[in-house]
């Protein structure tokens, strides 16, 4: 799963080194779904053409998306969904190594901070950033988790079932950590690469790690959703 929003100078990128011989190998029939946040560029058309099942997203954020891409995903028969960022920072040729890793019933995470990461990758700002927003989810909420921000996942059906969010922007992430610590959902940590962004860089660093750091102490006080959006 590709969350987008103009991202046409990275999606043919991602898309070719996605690992489909090596996932065939492995025994998985796989399929990449784009959920798209209202791109105006060429991203949705490009997406069609390499032959991506595309959804337009019925709210705008990142964390929309993703519900909604979730939603989509449970009612299918699909076992497992993965997700990454679609601007060339991750990796997909290690998509099977994520995967591999999936304890049961749960979710394994690409590790950043731990893992290659690539000269001018993330600035000085966001790693501190990054670094003080996964000390303040473990310390708030207990559980381990290595980089609370990352956005390469892999999911079981099991673990999609169990989460229960509510974020609408880029603090979703952190929802999904909170929501497998108050679900008792198994993680594990992988360590991945990381290169600098192709095109213009979506977050901000203030403001997006104030609404981090504020999902992280409302889930303390609050630990599930009193209600979902859309």
């Amino acid at each position: 799963m590709l969350p987008t929003l103009d991202e046409e100078e990275a999606i043919s990128e991602v898309y070719s080194r996605i690992p489909f011989e090596e996932l065939n190998r492995l025994g998985f029939d796989s399929r990449v779904v784009v959920v798209d946040g209202g791109s105006s560029d060429d991203t949705t058309k490009i997406a069609e053409e390499l032959g991506c099942e595309v959804l337009t997203q019925w709210g705008e954020g990142k964390g929309a998306g993703i519900r909604q891409a979730f939603k989509a995903f449970l009612k299918n028969e699909d076992d497992f969904l993965v997700m990454l960022d679609s601007d060339g920072t991750y990796h997909p040729e290690e998509i099977p190594k994520l995967i591999s890793a999936i304890p049961e019933s749960g979710i394994a995470i690409g590790d950043r901070l731990h893992g290659n990461l690539q000269q001018d990758a993330m600035t000085s700002t966001n790693w501190i950033g990054n670094q003080l927003l996964t000390w303040l989810a473990v310390a708030l909420h207990g559980k381990q988790i290595n980089d609370l921000c990352s956005g390469f996942w892999a999911f079981s059906r099991g673990a999609i079932q169990r989460l229960k969010l509510n974020s609408m922007r880029f603090e979703i992430e952190a929802e999904m950590y909170t929501s497998c610590a108050y679900q008792n959902i198994p993680l594990r940590h992988v360590p991945i690469s990381y290169s600098k962004r192709l095109g213009e860089a979506k977050l901000g660093s203030i403001k997006d790690g104030t609404s981090i750091a504020r999902k992280l102490i409302i889930r303390r006080i609050f630990p599930t959703p009193h209600e979902e959006q859309g």
